[in-house]
């Protein structure tokens, strides 16, 4: 006969035991996967959040790099009407709406008009409608200006004059004869646009002596606003123009009424890019937001250049035309003193933060730069410590 053999199973208290023991080992698997997921989210922000800083940061430093090409050398005094006219404006598009609080040209602290300068500070004044940035260091957010001439659209392959029957409004434009090579229409894509600014730099034939050999003086150099295109061969510049370039009749006479009839051999025209860098916060209700670093060019709307910027901090190496020294990292030069014109380098610090819903397990984060400003102004330091500034 065959006897039964007894088989052991597990009691219940080693059930209990090796129940705890998965779960032990459970939970620390999934522990070990969290914080994989969670370095894993790590870096994807930071990575993100650099990739958008190194975005804005090279596109400032092409703007500024190019600073004061093709601007009088020391800057430019703009027209302003009889009495107390409005000044010549930046940072605003042609609505009225202006994208930094304070947008006006600012003068070289003798009165008289305001002033065109290569790179125009903004000292806190770099958030428009004076938002506040949450998470923003000090909240102290500056803006930058930087202003040259675009030699991208050739305008040197047309003839361009400004009749004087029509005071300054209205400029004509016609091909050279023989016609420059392939010339593009003034209404082509990246051509000419509503709002655009026009520089017109008037010479008078030099002697060709001195150490330099010029062949020419410069005169006079007047800014206008473009109002209307009506066609490829006109160009107007009414009065009232949004950025209040076009004005006639003023106390200061560097206006377009004073080159009108100047003849087209001693003229030479560029467009003037005037890129203007600030913070915005979009309004409630719309699609985003997130505070955002925006570019603006002469008359157009704005557009964002990167998300989630939540800082923008500038500093200036500025020359000091009295002592002819460089006063490095002046945070606001005009309201030190200095002039603008002789700003040699610009320091830029950006700051982001990663793109989050709810600023939960944020990543902020910095980048800082300097750019060199070749396009300026010269001051030749001397040992006797008189300066030369140019």
């Amino acid at each position: 006969m065959r006897t039964g053999k007894s088989q052991r199973g597990f009691t219940l208290l080693e059930l209990m035991v090796a129940s705890a023991i998965g779960l032990v080992v459970m939970a620390a698997m999934t522990s070990l996967f969290k914080l994989g997921m969670a370095a894993t989210f790590t870096v994807t922000q930071r990575a993100e959040t650099q990739q958008n800083m190194r975005a804005a940061m090279e596109m400032m430093t092409k703007d500024i790099s190019l600073a004061g090409s093709g601007l009088p050398t020391g800057g430019l005094q703009l027209a302003t009407s009889a009495g107390a006219g409005p000044l010549s404006e930046y940072g605003c598009n042609q609505t009225g709406t202006c994208y930094v609080p304070a947008h006006a040209y600012p003068n070289n602290g003798s009165g008289g008009g305001n002033y065109m300068y290569g790179i125009l500070p903004g000292f806190n004044n770099g958030v428009q409608g004076n938002a506040v940035i949450p998470n923003a260091p000090g909240q102290i957010n500056s803006s930058i200006t930087s202003i040259y001439c675009d030699y991208s659209f050739p305008l040197d392959a047309f003839k361009i004059t400004v009749p004087a029957a029509n005071n300054g409004t209205v400029a004509t434009v016609t091909v050279p004869n023989p016609p420059a090579p392939s010339p593009p229409s003034i209404l082509a894509a990246g051509g000419l646009a509503t709002g655009d600014l026009l520089l017109f730099v008037v010479s008078s034939p030099g002697n060709g002596t001195g150490t330099q050999g010029t062949s020419s003086v410069q005169t006079g150099a007047v800014v206008g606003e473009i109002t209307s295109l009506p066609n490829n061969s006109t160009i107007n510049f009414a009065a009232g123009d949004p950025l209040n370039f076009n004005q006639a009749g003023g106390t200061i006479t560097n206006n377009m009424a004073s080159i009108a009839g100047s003849a087209v051999a001693n003229m030479s025209v560029c467009r003037l890019y005037a890129v203007t860098y600030f913070l915005q916060v979009p309004p409630a209700g719309g699609t985003t937001q997130t505070p955002r670093l925006m570019r603006q060019v002469n008359g157009q709307n704005a557009i964002p250049v990167a998300d989630n910027i939540i800082n923008l901090q500038i500093t200036y190496d500025v020359i000091d035309s009295i002592l002819g020294t460089i006063s490095a990292n002046q945070r606001d030069p005009i309201g030190a003193g200095l002039s603008p014109s002789l700003i040699r380098k610009v320091n830029l610090w950006v700051i982001g933060e990663s793109l989050t819903n709810t600023g939960n397990k944020s990543q902020s984060m910095y980048l800082a730069t300097s750019v060199s400003a070749r396009n300026m102004s010269f001051c030749n330091s001397q040992s006797n410590s008189t300066t030369a500034c140019q």
